[in-house]
Parts: structure tokens; sequence; C-alpha cells
């Protein structure tokens, strides 16, 4: 399968790519909401970082575990209640459509800051959305071999613009050689051109000097 027919079958596949951050107190839950349609999966990857008061930066924890609730507001099916490090990724299929919760549950194990709170949570988070369905209908086959045909006449093109290119570079090449060789001829004529000039200069000025001489003695 050619590079550019790849390329073409995952932009088929993935509909889109959302990330997301936000920011919550060790400890505590947070929740956001997906409006899905039907089959669609939905693999997230996330990862957290706990806000280190000592050196005052955000570092990845070692004493946070996170918990993944995703569940069908609708229905309240339970699509997804796992338990993780804090760095991982989830996945669900929404086999209803409408909105879904999915709600990130902190365990802290840690010490409190100075002022006695827990410290902050940041939580990365990019959810990408893509079709479950697979393409068995025939203007599905349809679809998929006009995409085929397009990205074939694409590679047709590039090859034929290549050649193109390469014909333009030997061109060059051999304009060049010959300003080249034409400018190296242009100098060595000029160059004996001035000799010339310079052998006869000299010559005429020893013939008018020794005609002033013989005019002289006589």
């Amino acid at each position: 399968m050619s590079p550019v027919w790849l390329a073409v079958f995952v932009l088929m596949l993935v509909r889109s790519v959302q990330p997301l951050y936000f920011y919550f107190e060790a400890g505590a839950n947070k929740c956001f909401y997906e409006q899905l349609p039907k089959d669609t999966i939905v693999v997230a990857h996330y990862y957290t970082e706990e806000w280190d008061d000592t050196q005052s930066h955000y570092d990845i924890p070692t004493d946070i575990g996170i918990g993944i609730v995703v569940k069908h507001i609708e229905s309240e099916h339970v699509l997804v209640s796992a338990r993780g490090k804090p760095e991982g990724k989830f996945a669900f299929t929404s086999h209803e459509p409408g909105n879904h919760e999915i709600c990130v549950q902190t365990e802290y194990h840690g010490k409190r800051m100075k002022n006695g709170h827990l410290p902050d949570v940041r939580m990365h988070v990019e959810v990408v959305l893509g079709d479950s369905h697979r393409p068995n209908t025939q203007a599905d086959k349809e679809h998929s071999n006009d995409l085929l045909s397009r990205a074939r006449s694409l590679n047709a093109k590039m090859r034929d613009l290549r050649k193109e290119q390469q014909f333009q570079r030997e061109r060059e090449m051999s304009f060049r050689d010959m300003s080249e060789s034409t400018n190296a001829r242009a100098f060595w004529c000029i160059l004996i051109q001035i000799v010339a000039l310079v052998v006869a200069c000299i010559w005429q000025l020893s013939n008018l000097r020794t005609f002033f001489e013989d005019k002289k003695l006589r």
C-alpha cells in the first residue's frame, strides 16, 4: 500500500483528535462530556502532573492513583470502570448516541503541602474519535476504489512532476556548462587581443623612437 493511500485510509478511519487539559485538587474528581454518535470508537491517552511545592513546578507523580469511569448519561450504562497509573490510556465504543460522561477519579496517598492543602493536579487528555463501522457495503467499496484511483492518479502526477524537475535540472546544468565554456573562450579571446595590442603598441613605439633618432642624426 502506497504512503498516500495509507494516509487517506487513516483519515477515513479517524474523525478527530481533541487534546485538552484541566486542573483540580489531588483526591478530587473531574468530569467532562463527549457528544458521540452510535458505533464510535474512543481512545483517550492521558498523563497526570502533580504540583511540587518544594520545586515550584509540575512533575509526574508516584503517589496518585487514577480511576476512569465512562457512562452513557441517558441510559446510565457504564462503558468503562478501571483504575490505572498516572499515565496511560483507555478505550471504549459508544453503543448508543448521545452524551457520554467521562470522569477521572484521583486517589492521593502523599503528604499535604505546607499550607495544609492537597497539591494541585494537572491532567492532559487526548481523545481520538474514530468510526467503528467497517466498509462492507457496495457503496463503501466503490468509495474506497474511487479514493484508491485518486491516490494512484496523484502518484502518477507526482512521478511526472519529478521527471519534469529532473529534466529542468539537466537543462540548467547543460546551460550552465555551455555558459561557462563560452565565458572561458571569451576570456581567452580578450586576453589574446590585449596581449596583441600591447605587443603592437610596443612595436609601434620602438619604430617611432628609431624614426626620430634617425631623423635627429641627419
